[in-house]
């Protein structure tokens, strides 16, 4: 007797389980190679995201060697930071905002621009704002070693000593990237590797109204406040950022002022701690 068609079926479906790969782990496995490929990218993205910002990565960050962002200040105090890497647009402009408000500032420049632009470096210098070390080249320091650190620290120190006097003694990395090698060097070489707390986004062409918004609404006592120079609006708002530290008790001092002596140590965000 035949049996039914349902009967039929089922003795099929058995055999064809036994003889053919099992589709449903086959379906498991892609759904978790998809998964881990997911995290991988998450993970990088992560750690891209704890190089410029440390405070997200907790108590495990203190095994960290830090760059300053910030400093813990008994009064209201904060620094006004200017890097200097390409055009010269306005670098005129910016030293007689400054000198307007009787305000010293730090900048941060190349050692190229400072040979390109060396009337600039003077003025700087001669105005009274520091001059200070943004690299030789701008190079991705996160892949030099740490020799080449050390020879791309001294050649753009040389270049910016021989127009100023003055040899840097303040470091900040191109891009912002560092890692335990980067600051481990540039702290052998003699040097503070400075970041930022407080940065206005000018490069990316905000209006004067918005860096304005981003300085004031984030600035505090020991912020450093990232700028650059020939950033198209940093000069309009300039003024306005300024009058309102001043208007809210702040002292607007040179990074290095900014900075504690003697004994310190330096938080899991970047924040340097008297001891």
């Amino acid at each position: 007797m035949k049996l039914p068609v349902i009967g039929r079926v089922k003795p099929y479906l058995a055999r064809l389980r036994f003889r053919r790969p099992n589709a449903r782990k086959i379906i498991v496995t892609l759904k978790r190679r998809k998964l881990a490929a997911a995290l991988t990218v998450v993970a990088a993205a992560a750690i891209f995201y704890t190089v410029t910002h440390p405070a997200v990565v907790g108590v495990s960050a203190t095994k960290r060697e830090l760059p300053v962002y910030s400093v813990q200040r008994d009064n209201r105090a904060v620094s006004l930071t200017f890097d200097a890497a390409w055009g010269n647009e306005d670098t005129r402009t910016l030293i007689e905002i400054l000198a307007k408000y009787n305000v010293k500032a730090t900048f941060f420049v190349v050692g190229a621009w400072a040979e390109k632009y060396p009337e600039s470096v003077r003025e700087l210098s001669e105005a009274g704002h520091e001059v200070m070390n943004h690299s030789n080249d701008h190079a991705h320091f996160t892949k030099l070693s740490a020799e080449q650190i050390t020879a791309n620290l001294g050649a753009a120190n040389e270049k910016i000593a021989k127009v100023t006097g003055v040899t840097p003694t303040l470091f900040r990395a191109p891009y912002g990237e560092y890692d335990d090698n980067v600051v481990t060097a540039v702290r052998r070489a003699g040097m503070n590797i400075i970041q930022w707390d407080v940065d206005s986004l000018d490069w990316k062409d905000l209006s004067a109204a918005e860096i304005t918004k981003r300085v004031t609404g984030k600035a505090a006592p020991g912020s450093i406040v990232l700028f650059h120079n020939a950033a198209l609006h940093t000069p309009e708002a300039l003024p306005g950022i300024i009058e309102f530290l001043i208007r809210d008790g702040y002292s607007i001092v040179p990074v290095s002022e900014l900075l504690l002596s003697g004994d310190y140590t330096i938080d899991h965000a970047g924040r340097m701690i008297g001891n």
